[in-house]
């Protein structure tokens, strides 16, 4: 299993995501990621997209996440869009147009982000 850090575009991990109206039957996770993390997930031939000039990739999982503290208690609460975190991942097989699928087997959360909305709201 591997470990990444990055931070959180799009959490999934109450329920399964919903596309085009219908349950995917998976938990996700969406990191943006830095060039050090960048790099590693490209070495182990994972594809990523590029929004608004940054990497991201998505984490998924049929299965129920287990999401930690920092110091290992449960995290209990919702990871919200901007929060920092260690993702611990395995890699599944090739595809020949979707390149290496990540799991997500772990989350930690490292920092959590404000969940606040715009002033303007």
């Amino acid at each position: 299993m591997s470990v990444i850090t990055g931070k959180v575009a799009f959490s999934n991990l109450s329920e399964h995501e919903i596309y085009d109206g219908k349950s995917t039957g998976k938990y996700s996770l969406v990191l943006t990621l830095d060039d050090e993390n960048t790099a590693k997930l490209e070495a182990q031939g994972v594809t990523l997209r590029t929004y608004e000039g940054t990497k991201q990739r998505k984490f998924a999982s049929q299965y129920d996440v287990s999401v930690f503290e920092l110091n290992g208690d449960e995290f209990m609460g919702q990871v919200t869009r901007g929060s920092d975190v260690r993702v611990q991942y395995s890699l599944g097989k090739e595809h020949p147009v979707h390149g290496i699928t990540p799991y997500l087997d772990k989350i930690r959360v490292l920092q959590l982000a404000d969940s606040a909305t715009d002033g303007d709201f």
